[in-house]
């Protein structure tokens, strides 16, 4: 004789608990072992710029004039961005055009800088931000010449590029993550533009 229908009831119970749980279990431990091709957390809400949106961004402020005064002008053309992924850096190669009285001509050079990037939250914007100048080069022009020309190089690349805003957010972007309790913290640099991750907000 078999056992009582109110224990065959319990017995089933847990073996039913146990089945509904192990799935759940399962597809837990595969979002653990199986993250997101860029390694964020899931569920975690990011902001993606593109490579074409940062070189649209930053021709809106060239062609740019720096003068060296009483020697000549410094005409500086609208950049070519590169993204350097490996670095968490973006670079930078602009024409510049060298003429005045201290020339007899006009001279074709070139500018090479990296910079890293940081956002502003005052005005939601991306800038570029710790500058390194690359090289300064004229191959028309003396060695004299474009030593002295490189003294001025490091402010050359400041004036053309240091806090150039690269991206602006608008308020609608940060909808979401506001309501989170969450706001723009890390900027990653990959293959096709930016990577714009959200951390918590302080306490107040």
């Amino acid at each position: 004789m078999g056992p009582p229908p109110h224990l065959t009831r319990m017995r089933r119970r847990p073996l039913l608990t146990f089945a509904l749980c192990l799935p759940l279990t399962r597809l837990a431990g595969a979002q653990a072992s199986e993250p997101e091709a860029d390694d964020a957390p899931a569920g975690l809400p990011q902001y993606k710029v593109s490579a074409a949106a940062l070189q649209a961004a930053v021709g809106q402020r060239f062609p740019l004039r720096y003068p060296v005064p009483g020697l000549l002008n410094l005409d500086v053309q609208l950049p070519t961005l590169h993204l350097l992924p490996a670095l968490n850096r973006l670079g930078a190669e602009m024409a510049v055009e060298a003429a005045g009285p201290a020339l007899n001509r006009s001279h074709q050079g070139t500018l090479d800088v990296e910079f890293a990037l940081r956002y502003e939250p005052t005005d939601r914007t991306v800038r570029a931000h710790q500058l390194r100048l690359k090289r300064l080069q004229f191959p028309t022009l003396q060695p004299g010449v474009v030593a002295l020309l490189n003294t001025y190089a490091p402010a050359l690349a400041e004036g053309a590029l240091l806090e150039v805003v690269l991206h602006r957010m608008r308020p609608q972007d940060l909808t979401l993550p506001d309501g989170l309790g969450m706001q723009p913290g890390s900027i990653t640099v990959t293959p096709e533009g930016l990577t714009i991750g959200f951390v918590p907000k302080p306490l107040s």
